[in-house]
């Protein structure tokens, strides 16, 4: 691939922006994804005509923009968001996947899951409540699961009269606790908005002529999607093995997989891991042909120059620039199950294109994302808590810290009896 081929891809990655919603109940997350969706064009008209024919029957100013998100019958019955729902829209400038998770204490596990994959986390914050636990508990997930940009969305602010002292109040509030928690690097912005009445969501309004930002939307098209593709580390966890039974290409041995993260020329000396074979890159090959040279997040067959043992689940990797190989692990563990992690259980570690069985050795800690106190050794991990664990695991896997890489530093657990996923892991 050469320089014009790879500012393209960039290119096209990098249109793409995913973010996630998160805050307390009531705090207007489905009438603020509604205004950007409403303001930006993002409905088709009969939904929009639908949702206005139910608010006037309710009467109540602005639900049609809620309804415009609460898609399942029974969210509209209950009055509540029950589960993370993905929503798209686009501008000229840049495209947009929105995962909208519930402000629920016990859904935790559905914001993990929405925002495992977010390039920025929006929190919203009721500007007549304040910081609440809540509020505290998404900055905590939200950093904790690496997310490099965080907008705090200060809403309703058409309810105390556009004041700016309120909203100053909020800032340095969040500001206090944020510093708290230890987190390096991450990048934190406080806009003030009327989800409602549209002030700073999409259009600037005329009610804050005090605040000079960018609006919601502007931020959202100007922020760097970054952090979500390691592109120093070359790692390219094998899918499958190529073998085609074919006269012309009898001889042919491809393993197929997608870059992680990373890149690698035609020539790399490379290493297979945990084996620790060596061999060098012979040619990258796709559908479209072969190529000199690929990026993550690509899909691609490698072969090497030299016939090796290789199957599903090894990692090809660049020699010298080697990922950890181990079978004791430490993690941060949100777990999803109504049956309790304990000490001693086992399960299956889900990593990358590798299953392995695992051991819980000991739960370490259980960390109250409410209140972020530190429980020592607790008897077990209930569901929606998140812990300090340590695994065991039958095999060693090649994996990196989840701070450097999201792709080689988590991984996900399964119930080996059920085969349903029980938690969502991070490598420390």
């Amino acid at each position: 691939m050469n320089a014009i081929d790879k500012n393209l891809f960039d290119a096209a990655e990098t249109e793409l922006l995913r973010f996630t919603t998160a805050g307390s109940v009531d705090d207007g997350k489905s009438t603020l994804i509604g205004r950007l969706l409403v303001d930006t064009k993002g409905v088709f008209e009969d939904q929009l005509d639908a949702a206005k024919s139910v608010e006037d029957k309710k009467g109540a100013k602005g639900a049609h923009l809620a309804l415009l998100t609460d898609g399942l019958q029974a969210e509209r019955e209950q009055g509540i968001t029950i589960d993370v729902a993905y929503r798209y829209f686009a501008t000229p400038k840049r495209k947009f996947i929105i995962a909208d998770t519930p402000g629920h204490e016990q859904y935790t596990r559905n914001m993990v899951t929405g925002a495992s994959t977010a390039h920025l986390a929006i929190i919203l914050v009721d500007a007549r409540k304040g910081v609440l636990t809540q509020s505290r508990r998404h900055a905590y997930i939200s950093r904790l699961l690496g997310i490099p940009h965080i907008v705090v969305a200060i809403n309703k602010m058409d309810l105390v009269d556009y004041s700016q002292e309120v909203f100053d109040k909020i800032r340095q509030d969040f500001s206090d606790f944020y510093d708290k928690l230890g987190f390096i690097g991450g990048e934190v912005s406080f806009i003030p908005i009327s989800a409602l009445e549209g002030d700073m969501v999409v259009t600037r309004g005329d009610k804050m002529p005090w605040y000079n930002g960018p609006t919601l939307l502007e931020k959202l098209e100007s922020a760097p999607v970054t952090g979500k593709i390691n592109t120093e580390d070359f790692r390219f966890p094998v899918q499958c093995v190529s073998r085609p039974q074919t006269e012309e290409l009898h001889d042919f041995r491809g393993y197929m997989g997608r870059i992680e993260s990373g890149s690698v020329n035609v020539g790399d000396d490379i290493t297979v891991l945990p084996s620790g074979l060596t061999s060098r890159i012979k040619e990258i090959v796709t559908f479209e042909g072969n190529l000199q040279e690929a990026f993550a997040p690509m899909s691609v067959s490698l072969t090497l120059e030299d016939e090796r043992d290789i199957s599903r689940g090894d990692m090809i990797v660049h020699t010298g620039n080697q990922p950890r190989v181990e079978k004791e692990l430490t993690t941060m563990l949100c777990w999803m199950h109504e049956t309790p992690l304990q000490p001693g259980k086992k399960y299956l570690i889900k990593h990358a294109t590798t299953t392995v069985k695992a051991m819980v050795t000991a739960l370490v800690e259980r960390v109250d994302i409410n209140t972020l106190d530190h429980i020592a050794a607790p008897a077990e991990l209930k569901m929606n808590e998140i812990g300090k664990v340590n695994l065991k695991l039958l095999k060693p896997i090649a994996c990196d810290a989840y701070t450097d890489n999201r792709a080689t530093g988590g991984f996900i657990v399964i119930d080996d009896f059920t085969n349903m996923t029980v938690g969502a892991g991070m490598i420390q």
